[in-house]
């Protein structure tokens, strides 16, 4: 059974830091490819960051510069670091693992969340 468990979340003034972080469980971590989405009210997930099983990472172009996305395969943990956070990055942040196979369908899980709210 494929679990992601996303942990971090919380409130943060802007201009601040927070740090995301989701263990993965019933994969072999390593051939997949991990990555950090965000929803809000009303609108569709958006991709925030993700990072291939070779370390290749890429970034919405809204966090480039800010937000940081790593991975320990030993530990079968992704992380999202985020810093100078803006009003406008609040809202809950779902882990992703995605794998694609040779007949171009796809293999994806998504965890369960992490609301991250950014005010004063």
């Amino acid at each position: 059974q494929v679990q992601l468990v996303e942990s971090g979340g919380g409130l943060v003034q802007p201009g601040g830091s927070l740090r995301l972080s989701c263990a993965a469980s019933g994969i072999i971590f390593s051939i997949y490819t991990m990555g950090w989405y965000r929803q809000t009210p009303g609108n569709q997930r958006e991709l925030v960051a993700t990072i291939s099983r070779g370390g290749s990472t890429d970034y919405a172009d809204s966090v480039k510069g800010r937000f940081t996305i790593s991975k320990d395969n030993a530990k079968n943990m992704v992380y999202l670091q985020m810093n100078s956070l803006k009003p406008e990055d609040t809202a809950v942040y779902y882990c992703n693992a995605e794998r694609q196979y040779s007949d171009n369908t796809k293999e994806k899980y998504w965890g369960q969340g992490t609301q991250v709210t950014v005010s004063s």
